[in-house]
């Protein structure tokens, strides 16, 4: 009996979780190292947008994610004093882009992953590092704690901090800061109703966006030195840059606990790497392409990435050529998408007021051409389908005015 195929996921995060899942299914015998003791993932909540439900779809998880769907009506982006900038509706998203933004917390989504692994899959409290990224002609080694494991496939999922990519590419530029710093937090949501929304304001953003098990979740952002920390609370810092916002703003801040509010420096990955494999080893999300947050595509990249590299690690077939296929289909359009994100968060932390105007003027003049205007800027993301079954087959539904081999197609030809 032909021996089954191996593969060694240095990370347990939502890109390689979903590798993970992607290859077990395709028939490898997979291995999840995490470092971290427990899986209790950093962050807050984490938008998943069309393009990374139909990922998910191709590992079986796709509908249990729409299930947690809490956007429902209106929603849109505004400015500092609460008027519209642009309205938009799960309706009008749905006809755009086949699907609209589901929010949910990352714990959930990393406790759905880790429910379609098999338990024995993953092990926690273990630090691993590539010792040889392998060759055609021999197996790469991951180095622990606990011994050297050789593996047919290696996938670095480590994070924007990647030792493997550090590995694999030693003299690459490393992930530089993006000019702006984050605060997250999940509350419970307010009595009073909201519509969900993201404010544009001077140098810095909000964004209030409700769960589907009655939290909410808050984000914010604000250009300002690197490593910085607020002299007395981050729960005082948020006050003092956005208590003055429209609600229901100022209430959200009011009902958060210090202990509540994560801030992290944003940095992203400026210089794009050539390829994301070497040898046997290839890199998935933050790893391969940290981006800003600005349009909301790190996991959702992340989680196409696990499905496009575990369709071209078919066992049995060339690895070599299949590693080449991932990064052929991934590198450019994951560049595209670092280099949009980082010019979104230049436009949406202006600090010049007359530079704010014309901005936010020209934002609802462009709404004012039609309803779905916006929404098409945002349709060459999210209208993505991944290169397998059920999208490569024809057997589900493209974005519209899309067919699914030309979807499939385009990451490849950018």
């Amino acid at each position: 009996m032909k021996q089954q195929p191996r593969a060694v996921v240095i990370g347990g995060g939502i890109g390689g979780l979903g590798a993970a899942i992607g290859l077990h299914a395709s028939g490898w015998s997979v291995t999840v190292l995490e470092r971290a003791p427990s899986l209790e993932p950093v962050g807050s909540g984490i938008g998943l947008a069309p393009n990374g439900q139909r990922a998910l779809d191709v590992l079986g998880l796709g509908d249990r994610v729409r299930a947690l769907a809490a956007w429902q009506g209106d929603g849109g982006m505004r400015a500092r004093s609460g008027r519209w900038l642009v309205r938009t509706s799960a309706a009008e998203a749905e006809a755009a882009y086949g699907g609209s933004l589901v929010m949910l917390h990352r714990a959930t989504l990393i406790g759905l992953l880790v429910s379609a692994l098999p338990a024995e899959a993953l092990r926690t409290g273990t630090r691993a590092r590539v010792a040889d990224p392998g060759a055609a002609d021999r197996r790469a080694v991951v180095t622990t704690g606990d011994g050297d494991i050789e593996a047919d496939l290696v996938v670095g999922a480590d994070g924007i901090d990647s030792a493997v990519r550090t590995a694999l590419f030693p003299a690459h530029p490393r992930p530089v800061y993006a000019g702006f710093t984050a605060w997250r937090f999940v509350i419970p949501a307010p009595d009073e109703p909201f519509t969900p929304h993201e404010t544009w304001g001077r140098g810095g953003v909000w964004g209030t966006h409700p769960l589907r098990d009655g939290r909410v979740y808050a984000y914010a952002t604000a250009r300002l030195p690197e490593g910085g920390r607020a002299p007395d609370s981050e729960k005082a810092e948020l006050e003092r840059r956005f208590a003055d916002w429209h609600d229901p703003i100022p209430g959200l801040i009011a009902a958060a606990a210090n202990e509540d509010i994560l801030r992290n420096d944003v940095r992203q990955l400026t210089t794009p790497l050539a390829a994301y494999h070497r040898g046997r080893v290839a890199l998935v999300g933050d790893a391969a392409h940290a981006m800003t947050p600005s349009l909301g595509q790190g996991g959702n990249q992340a989680i196409e990435d696990a499905v496009v590299l575990a369709h071209h690690m078919a066992p049995g077939g060339d690895l070599a050529a299949g590693l080449a296929g991932y990064s052929a289909a991934r590198v450019p359009r994951t560049t595209d998408i670092v280099r949009r994100a980082a010019r979104a968060s230049r436009v949406t932390h202006l600090r010049s007021a007359p530079l704010i105007a014309v901005r936010d003027t020209l934002i609802s003049a462009a709404t004012r051409l039609g309803p779905n205007f916006i929404l098409r800027g945002f349709s060459s993301i999210a209208d993505w389908c991944p290169p397998q079954a059920p999208y490569a087959a024809g057997t589900a539904t493209a974005a519209p005015g899309r067919s699914t081999e030309a979807t499939v197609r385009e990451p490849a030809q950018r």
